[in-house]
């Protein structure tokens, strides 16, 4: 789609929002693409990550339920990925199946290609043990691995 043609990019992350279900981090589509952000927002308090999307026909059955769990399980936050569906005109169509995953990276919740609406519990006490359980972050090695942010050359 291109859509770096039309839209700017945002010039820093925005911590994470304070909510009733929890601490949500901000991002959109394309952002899921990008672990750093996800890491970032987690490492930043989030516990529910957010993705607004419009995957394509062709990404979505590709790259849609798989890029979400594995931002999932790789923050150790709930992913809640609301997602428009059907056909927009002749050249746009947008793949849908909304869902929400677990922080093990299980969907708890989904909805089909069509219009629809998927709830699903969410449990920070359940997150707070599986963090204490397998302390990934604990376990970070940035003196190896560093800032992972810088384009190919």
């Amino acid at each position: 789609m291109h859509e770096s043609n039309s839209t700017m990019p945002g010039p820093s992350l925005t911590t994470p929002v304070s909510t009733p279900a929890g601490k949500v981090g901000l991002a959109i589509c394309y952002d899921m693409r990008f672990p750093e952000l996800s890491l970032a927002l987690a490492q930043a308090g989030a516990e529910i990550l957010t993705y607004p999307s419009a995957f394509g026909t062709v990404t979505g059955p590709a790259h849609w339920e798989v890029l979400l769990r594995a931002r999932a399980i790789e923050t150790q936050c709930y992913v809640v990925a609301a997602a428009q569906c059907g056909c927009h005109h002749e050249k746009r169509a947008s793949y849908g199946h909304s869902m929400v995953v677990d922080p093990w990276g299980t969907v708890v919740a989904r909805c089909s290609e069509g219009p629809g609406l998927c709830l699903a519990r969410i449990d920070l006490s359940y997150l707070h043990q599986l963090r204490q359980h397998l302390p990934v972050f604990q376990h970070r090695r940035p003196d190896l691995y560093g800032n992972l942010g810088h384009p190919l050359s």
